[in-house]
């Protein structure tokens, strides 16, 4: 029995590796890419966890599809076209393709997001928005 329990949580702990929180880049970002896979004959489904330090933000971009983003760990502002959408852990957020939206850590501690995108192929995944 202890073999067995001792198994299963190996099993689960490796299962939960990518999800992990990942080392952040200079601008307080890290990004995990977890799967990337075709989903049609034009379209991919790729899925990101997002690691936000604390107070740093994604800067405004869109995509060339949507954008499905759950909050994995704390609270995460995200702008849609001027409006302001609070999100607290558990919670998400469905973004159109082309909208150009951005994304704030606005609470004190880390923050994640799992980012799952239907997007066109050979495309770039994020488009930074013009100033």
């Amino acid at each position: 029995m202890k073999t067995r329990t001792t198994l299963a949580l190996l099993a689960l702990t490796l299962a939960t590796l990518p999800a992990m929180a990942q080392q952040l880049d200079a601008n307080g970002i890290g990004r995990t890419e977890l799967v990337r896979h075709d989903f049609d004959a034009t379209r991919e489904a790729i899925q990101v966890r997002v690691d936000f330090g604390p107070g740093v933000a994604f800067p405004r971009h869109s995509h060339p599809g949507v954008e499905i983003a759950h909050v994995e760990q704390g609270t995460i502002e995200y702008e849609l076209d001027g409006k302001r959408v609070l999100l607290k852990t558990g919670e998400t957020v469905y973004i159109p393709a082309g909208v150009v939206h951005s994304a704030r850590n606005v609470g004190g501690g880390n923050a994640a997001e799992l980012a799952t995108y239907i997007v066109e192929k050979n495309k770039p995944v994020v488009v930074l928005a013009k100033p």
